[in-house]
Order: C-alpha cells, then sequence, then structure tokens
C-alpha cells in the first residue's frame, strides 16, 4: 500500500465565489441594519470628520410639536445634511472679512433721547428729512427712545458677538423654535444664534419643558433665548418681532453680518454659505429674496386688507396715499430691481452704513403706520440717500 501526501482541500463553502460573495453581502447588511437601528439619524459612510454636523441639537418633547406649527419628527432613515465643499474656503474668507473690516455700526449716528414710545413717533415729514443723509454727522432716529428690556447679562452677550449673529422672534407664542440643520463643524464657533421671545412664549416653552424657567438664563439647541419683557414695548406682539428684525445692527453692534429668519422657517444651509454666496460674492448690502406672487407694492397693500393681516383699512388707505404723495412709484421694468415687494422672511445684511439707514428708515415707517414691513420697502429702498446696493431674487 503506497502512501501519499496528503492533500489539504479547501471547506466547501469557500469553493464557490458566488456563496463567498452572498455571505459578505448578508454580513454587510446585518451590520448596517443593525448601527441604523441604533443610531437612527446618523449615516454610516462620512467622506470627512469635518463633514456638516449630524447629531440632532436638541430633542424636543413629544407635546411640543403637537399643536400650531408644528416640529416634525425624526426618522428612522440616513438624513444626511447639505455637504458643501467649498465650506473651509468660505470660513477663512468670512473670518478675514470680519477681523479685517472696517465696517461698523456706528458709521451712522444715531438720535438719542427719552420719548414715550420706543421708536419716538416722528412725523411724515420729519421721517422724510433722515431719506437723505447728507453727511455723516447727522444723527438718525432709529428706535432706542425707550431701555430695550432685555436682562443685562443678555445684553452682554448681544454686545460680545463679533462677526456673523442669526437673528429669530416669537412673539405672543405664535411659531415653534426650529433647530437650523448642515452647519459645519466650525460654524458654531464663529456664528452666534439669538431667539427673542415674550413672555407669553417663554411661558409655553416652560409647559412643554423645553426649558426650565427657574434658570436665568436660556437655550434651546444652538439658539440663545433672550427674553424681552413686552408689557415696555409695544402693544402689538408683531410690532415688538419688528425690532430684532430691522434694528439688528443696533441689537448687535459688533456683528460684521446678520441673517433675519422667520421661525416659521428651518434654516438648512450653513449661514456661512449663505453670507458668502448672497452677499459676499455679489458685493451688496442686503439680500432678499422677492415675493412669489405680487410685484407692485398697492398689490401687497390691497391683499393686506382683504386676508384682514391688518384691519385698519383706513390706516393702509392714509399709508398708501402717504407714500404715493411723497414719491412712490409703481414698479416698472426700468427700476433696478425684479420687484417692489419682497419676501421677508429671510433677510441677510451686511452691516455698514447704507443697510444701516435703510433698516433705520424702514423701522420708522413701520413704527408710523403698521408692522407689514413689505409696505414701506421699495418707498425707502427709492428714496433714500445713498442708495442699497441690493439683491433681490427667488
Amino acid at each position: 500500500m503506497v502512501m501519499g501526501k496528503a492533500k489539504l482541500s479547501k471547506p466547501l463553502i469557500f469553493q464557490s465565489k458566488l456563496l463567498c460573495i452572498s455571505l459578505l453581502y448578508l454580513i454587510t447588511t446585518l451590520f448596517v441594519a443593525l448601527y441604523t437601528s441604533i443610531y437612527p439619524t446618523k449615516c454610516l459612510f462620512r467622506s470627512s470628520p469635518f463633514d456638516p454636523i449630524q447629531t440632532p441639537f436638541f430633542s424636543y418633547p413629544s407635546s411640543y410639536g403637537e399643536h400650531k406649527y408644528v416640529i416634525p419628527t425624526h426618522r428612522s432613515s440616513c438624513s444626511s445634511p447639505i455637504y458643501f465643499s467649498d465650506y473651509w474656503m468660505v470660513l477663512k474668507e468670512i473670518l478675514r472679512l470680519c477681523q479685517n473690516s472696517s465696517v461698523s455700526s456706528h458709521a451712522l449716528r444715531y438720535m438719542k433721547g427719552n420719548r414715550k414710545n420706543f421708536g419716538g413717533n416722528f412725523s411724515t415729514q420729519k421721517r422724510i428729512s433722515y431719506f437723505d443723509l447728507l453727511n455723516d454727522s447727522v444723527e438718525v432716529p432709529c428706535g432706542f427712545f425707550k431701555r430695550f428690556p432685555v436682562s443685562d447679562s443678555d445684553r452682554m452677550a448681544m454686545e460680545s458677538c463679533h462677526g456673523v449673529v442669526v437673528v429669530s422672534a416669537i412673539f405672543n407664542d405664535h411659531d415653534k423654535i426650529r433647530q437650523p440643520k448642515s452647519l459645519g463643524s466650525k460654524t458654531l464657533d464663529n456664528v452666534c444664534f439669538f431667539m427673542f421671545v415674550d413672555d407669553i412664549t417663554l411661558k409655553g416653552l416652560d409647559h412643554h419643558e423645553v426649558i426650565s424657567r427657574n434658570s436665568h438664563e436660556y437655550s434651546v439647541g444652538v439658539w440663545r433665548i433672550i427674553k424681552v419683557s413686552s408689557k415696555d414695548l409695544y402693544d402689538n406682539p408683531a410690532m415688538n418681532g419688528v425690532i430684532p428684525k430691522y434694528l439688528v445692527h443696533r441689537l448687535f453692534p459688533n456683528s460684521k453680518f446678520s441673517i433675519w429668519v422667520d421661525a416659521k422657517l428651518q434654516l438648512m444651509v450653513d449661514p456661512l454659505i449663505l453670507i458668502h454666496a448672497l452677499v459676499v460674492s455679489e458685493k451688496v448690502d442686503m439680500a432678499i429674496s422677492k415675493h412669489p406672487f405680487f410685484t407692485h407694492t398697492m398689490e401687497e397693500a390691497l391683499a393686506t386688507a382683504r386676508w384682514k393681516k391688518w384691519k385698519d383699512v383706513d390706516g393702509l388707505r392714509n399709508q398708501m396715499e402717504t407714500y404715493c404723495e411723497n414719491g412712490l412709484q409703481p414698479w416698472t421694468p426700468k427700476k433696478p430691481y425684479p420687484s417692489d415687494v419682497p419676501d421677508s422672511a429671510l433677510i441677510l445684511r451686511k452691516h455698514g452704513l447704507n443697510n444701516n439707514l435703510f433698516s433705520c428708515l424702514v423701522f420708522n415707517e413701520l413704527e408710523a403706520f403698521n408692522p407689514r414691513d413689505q409696505l414701506p420697502f421699495a418707498y425707502v429702498r427709492d428714496r433714500m440717500k445713498p442708495k442699497l446696493k441690493l439683491t433681490c431674487s427667488r
């Protein structure tokens, strides 16, 4: 009997390439399924550790999203934020502009004094007299004739915000606090987020256990919550919301750029990307969307009355007559803007003399008539000097 060498043969399971591939696929699928069940809001594969932040900034109580203007719930899926390959270039350029910029909100001089109301309540002719800024020594009325009622710690935080600030407001518990998405990994180190609320809104947040009123300072996710004592301001909550919307350059005197975002919106793109793409690259003072339906100011005024967005119809008529008597012209293609009516839910600004003057003049008109900011927009824009560099698109 001849004894030969023992032959080592591969296990049967490895003799079939198809079987090996099938097993590898099965193991990979099981691993991915297990990972996504444990981390439902994270994606398994990331191109870089410097991708946008993917973890939620705040977990809302379920009751907070059950009534008006609901908060969308998280779905168990890979919802990767929008990635912008030039984020780092944008970050460096914005930081350079903020550090080296000579732009300052102090380029415009503001009228001081004490009056019965926050904005001063100036006459039509007095307001018009500031439309043409002849020299830098003129003091322009721009609110703050009464103290803006926030805590000293909040005021210090606002003044300490340099660079870019994102601002929103909720008064009369009318909206929800929504967290932004697609923030770059360094954005929270260089961008401030401030949400202004009144007592009614604060009570609602406490009721739904979003905040605890036992604290002296509040935050919800990325937002620092600023309590405004509205009893010392206007009776109309919408008018109180106009203050952070149009006087952002005064509330944040050391910021170089700002984004106003209505609380009904959720910011889906990094604010640095927005500022760079729509303001810095375009070399403008302000970027704003045009209204999706209306082009003429009078169209917006009629819709405001028809849909009872402002119930004082006689006041609306008086406002439009005042504007027409003092230079408001209907929109034509000859105007250097595609529309006279903006959609002001999102406003991007470069703080400087032109933009700050425009914001002050608009605020004065809003206090004189009503908080519908689309109505005086074209009137102020077309009449003011120096002119505002504006991009208005959809």
